[in-house]
Order: C-alpha cells, then structure tokens, then sequence
C-alpha cells in the first residue's frame, strides 16, 4: 500500500518568547551546540512587554512531526495532503520499505544485477530468425522504449498531487486503474515474473555448476567420484539460495547485488570475447532462417521480437528499488534513482549489444536455441579454451545467478510476510520470515525440477511480461499524469501503450504457436 512521505522534524531548539517575569528553567535539551541557542531570561519586570515589542533573534522552529521517521518528506506543496493521509504503519514491517538508507550507488547496483543476466545469452537466437539488419533495429528501439518506460515509473513513484509513495509495482498500478482492475492487470505478471525467473535461474545455476565441477576436478578425477545428478545440483544450489535470503531488507543486499553486477558484466563480456577471439565457426550462415509457410515465418519472427522483449527485464523491481530511498524537499527519491539508473544502464547496453551482435557474428545460425551463448562456448571451444577461463566464466555465472535469486526473490518475500502483517498487526518474527522464505526456494526448486523444459518458452515468456515493461508505464501516465489532449507526451504515450499491448498478444500467439508446431522435450521431472 502507497505510504506518505514524512517531513523530517527540525532539531528541537524551539525558543518561547517568555510570558511573565517568573519562569520555570528550560528543560534540558540534547542537541547539537551549533544549533542550539540558549534561552536569556531578563530579570526585568517589564520583560513580558519588551518581548512582545521585539521581534526574537532566534527564529522560532517548526513543532515535530508526528510521521514517523521511516518515511520521508517530498515538498512543502504537498503538506496538507500529508496532514490528510493514513499512514500504513505496516511498511515498517516489511523487506522492501524496512530500511530507507538507499542512494544511487545501490540503485545502480539492484538496477544492474536486476536487469542483465542469463536472459541476455539467447539474444543471438533472436538474430537468426530477424538477420543482422532487423535485429539490430529491434534491439536499438527495444532498448530505447524500455529505457522511457523505466523513467515513467521513477516519475511516478512520488506523487507531488497527494503526497503518496507507490512502493511497489502492484500499489502503483491499483491506483492508477482501480483496486479490482489493477490487481487484475499487474499482480499476476509482476509475480510471475518474479517466480518464473527464480525457477530458472535454480536451472542455470545448478546446471553450471555441475559444469564448474567437472571443468574444475578435470575428466579423470569425476570419473573417480560418482558425480551428482542434475537434480542433486540444483538442490546444492537451492541450499546457497536459500541461506543468503535471509538478509532481512532490500538494502542489506546491496553488497550481494553489487557483485552479482559485476560478476555478469564479468561473465557477459569474457563470453562475447572469447567467442570472436576464438573466430568464426566453419560454414557460419547469416541468412535468416525460413522454414515452412509465410505464416509459420511470421510466428518465428515474433518470437525473436519476444526473445528481445524477455531480454529487458526488470521493471517490475524498479519502484521497489527507489522505496529503499530516503525522500526531501531539496533532494525527492527520484534524483538520486534516475543517476543510478543512468549509469546501470549504460553498463547494460555496454554487455548486450557486444553479446548479441559478437555472439552472432561468431557462429550465426549454429547457435544452440537452449542456453544461448552459454551452450555454444562449450559445445563449441570447450577444448579450445584454456579451462581456467571457462572455469571463471561458470563461477561468474553462478555467483551472479544467486545474487539475481535475492532481489528477484524479494518481492514474493514481501507479498508473504504483509499478509501476516495486515492480520496479525505486528511484524513478521524472525523464524517465520525464515520458514517462508525457505519454503518458497525449496518450492522453486520443485517447480525447476518439474519443469526442466522452462528454458524453451523464452519467447512466451516474453510475450507475457512484455505489458508490465513497455505498456502499463505508459497508460499510467496518462491516467495519472492527465497530460494535455493532443500533446506529444499524450500521443507517444497512447501510440506505445497501445503498440504494446497487441505487440503482447501477437507475442503470446506466436510463442503458443512455435512451441506446438515445433514441439519441445516435455520431460516431467527428468532434468537435462
């Protein structure tokens, strides 16, 4: 629920004007000497008179505010809005809103590790189906729209109409379209996304990391040993996710969210640069792919545009990431967000068109559609490259897949833990945060086992979440915003909007189509 912004209380150094010639001493107050100026009392019967004649020296301060500290002010325009607004005392409680010492430095590092990933290695899958002329276009102008989106929500984080904060996507979105509607729009895209990229990062990190040990104990070690099974690893895994989601706030995982951005800028730019170093594969086409009808090609086309949109993860977290942000008159929340955003984002382009453009230049149409640039620099140079390398690749991918695990898993946290807050009144205690959290990464984990073909429905996924990062942004604005009939800002947010929503329906059409005409491995609790 969108909670109001605190004014921050003055220290207390208030001055009363003495009223009779007999006071009480002041009462000890604790404040810093610069700011505190002492109360002279004139023995002077006629210093009631003299102190009403006169203005004081001291200019009088503020009362304290009664909102409590962990909210934080937005302005003095919205102040009797903030007088009229029911504070939710539950924000306190919960993993996202507990703590609001964030700055721009840990908005970068949530924003980066939120929005590179594993989902960037398949770029190059995209590229044989759209060529190398349209695959470039639709990353460029994906990449633009979705950087406009992400600013429309940093916008509308704070609203300086009401003095309220929307600290998650689902608050923002239920007070733009209504309680029923946007529950109905928003909750489950923005949790599937959520869960749906926890269950598959337990499948990227426990499958590389049976890589990483086998790269690592060399051929003839493992064949000593009996190896685990897939499964096993995906547990070991799941064992590491689970210990590090009991940092308790979004805030204390800055540090985890700083090295899994740097372990995916590691490990994105070590892939592209060693597969151009390594050159091009013998009889590398890059002809775009045509097989079948005009109808089938146009279903393939799409899924490469929803492969690209899966790419662009993310903005189901940014809301949540400046909540985490103190909020002034001088310096609102999303100052400081905006620059952290700026500078992740750069790193982000940075990784991805090197991966995509680098990764299809080196083996085309050869590359692997289940895991991407990943699968084609072992299936491809595994004897090639010196196994230090592919070892620090694996080891990046794996660190960065359990930091990606923690922030992605924190809005599913937060869900859970407000329903016990909004019943029971009181926060969470600490063996039940343990025990949910817990329960959901072991339930992820059943969920990866169950359905190890999750990895093939990147284009359906992307048609899925493609509304909550290139089209609600948009109607949001319009509808709380109100801009101007006829307006540049009315017109472009109407054309994207819309553009999005049918591109999101021609995109889940075409994801359904691909995976029933071309089939997939439906392999039920059996574990590649």
């Amino acid at each position: 629920m969108a909670d109001a912004s605190e004014i921050n209380p003055a220290p207390p150094t208030t001055v009363l004007r003495p009223r009779s010639t007999r006071l009480a001493p002041p009462p000890p107050i604790s404040c810093p000497p610069p700011q505190f100026t002492p109360t002279t009392i004139h023995p002077n019967p006629n210093a009631e008179a003299l102190a009403s004649s006169k203005t004081p020296k001291t200019p009088r301060t503020p009362r304290l505010s009664l909102t409590p500290r962990f909210l934080t002010p937005l302005g003095s325009p919205m102040r009797m809005a903030l007088r009229l607004t029911k504070l939710d005392p539950q924000d306190a409680w919960l993993p996202i809103t507990e703590s609001r010492n964030g700055n721009e430095y840990y908005a970068a590092f949530h924003t980066l590790c939120s929005g590179i990933g594993f989902q960037a290695l398949v770029l190059p899958v995209a590229f044989t189906i759209l060529g190398w002329t349209w695959g470039i276009i639709g990353l460029t102008l994906a990449f633009i729209w979705q950087l406009y989106t992400l600013w429309l929500l940093v916008q509308l984080h704070e609203s300086p109409e009401t003095g309220m904060r929307y600290n998650r996507y689902i608050q923002l979105c239920t007070a733009a379209f209504g309680e029923r509607l946007g529950k109905l729009l928003g909750l489950f895209p923005t949790m599937y996304l959520s869960g749906g990229t926890c269950v598959a990062l337990v499948m990227i990190g426990g499958s590389t990391s049976r890589l990483f040990y086998q790269i690592v104990c060399g051929t003839a070690a493992c064949a000593i040993k009996t190896p685990l099974t897939t499964v096993e690893w995906y547990l070991v895994f799941t064992c590491g996710a689970v210990v590090l989601s009991q940092l308790p706030n979004l805030n204390s995982i800055a540090g985890v969210s700083l090295i899994g951005a740097m372990t995916a800028i590691g490990y994105c730019t070590s892939i592209w640069a060693v597969s151009v170093a390594e050159g091009r594969l013998p009889g590398v086409s890059y002809d775009p792919v045509k097989t079948g009808s005009r109808f089938h090609h146009v279903n393939s086309v799409l899924n490469a545009l929803g492969i690209i949109a899966f790419a662009f993860r993310g903005h189901n977290l940014v809301l949540e990431i400046q909540a985490t942000m103190p909020s002034s008159e001088k310096l609102p929340a999303h100052v400081p967000m905006w620059k952290g955003v700026r500078v992740s984002y750069t790193l982000i382009a940075i990784c991805l068109f090197p991966l995509a453009i680098g990764g299809y230049w080196a083996y085309g149409h050869l590359i692997p559609t289940n895991g991407g640039m990943l699968t084609a620099l072992y299936q491809f140079h595994y004897r090639n490259v010196s196994r230090s390398v592919l070892g620090m690749i694996s080891l990046f991918v794996i660190i960065n897949a359990l930091s990606s695990f923690q922030i992605y898993g924190m809005p599913i946290f937060d869900n859970m833990e407000s329903k016990y807050t909004s019943r029971k009144k009181r926060p969470c205690p600490w063996w039940l945060r343990s025990l949910i959290r817990a329960m959901f990464g072991f339930g992820f984990f059943f969920v990866a086992v169950a359905i190890p073909f999750l990895g093939s429905l990147a284009g359906l996924i992307g048609g899925v979440a493609l509304p909550v990062t290139l089209a609600y942004p948009c109607f949001m604005w319009l509808k709380m915003k109100k801009p101007k009939i006829y307006s540049l800002m009315w017109w472009l947010n109407w054309v994207l909007g819309t553009l999005g929503m049918l591109l999101s329906i021609l995109l889940i059409e075409a994801g359904v189509y691909v995976v029933i005409d071309t089939g997939i491995e439906a392999s039920f609790f059996k574990p590649h």
